[in-house]
Formats: C-alpha cells, structure tokens, sequence
C-alpha cells in the first residue's frame, strides 16, 4: 500500500514544505535539509519500510526531497 493523500497532506503541512531529511545526506550533514518542496519535487518517504512492517500512517511517514529521498537506504524498495 501507499500513504493516503490524507497523509501525504498532512506530512507536507507537518513539514512546512520543507524537507524533512537530518540524515548524513550531502551538503547538509545531519542539519536538516530545508529544501523547498513544490509539487513533483518531493516523495512521502516511509520511515520504516513497508516490507519491514511500516505501516501507511502520518507518524511513520516524512516529506523528503527526491535527492534526500533516493539517499536513503530503502529507496526503490516497499
């Protein structure tokens, strides 16, 4: 499954519209990212994968920019 538009929306208003990466994503480093997320610009990225039991809920969901987003270790897979 995917995250709702229900969620999708509130992770992007719960963002600021900003990306929420603080990973050790270059140029940021562990500061937050803050790049601005526009439509087509971001992904609602699952914090615990969907194959490892994440479930499709705002509290396991985080709006990132696609750089940050193909950064993580998970990205491509469910």
């Amino acid at each position: 499954m995917a995250f709702s538009r229900e969620v999708t929306d509130a992770a992007w208003k719960r963002a600021g519209g900003k990306c929420e990466c603080a990973r050790d994503c270059r140029p940021h480093l562990g500061r937050r990212c803050n790049t601005a997320l526009t439509s087509g610009n971001w992904h609602a990225h699952h914090i615990v994968s969907q194959n490892a039991g994440g479930p499709d809920t705002l509290n396991n969901c985080e709006a990132l920019c696609i750089p940050c987003h193909e950064n993580t270790r998970s990205y491509g897979r469910s």
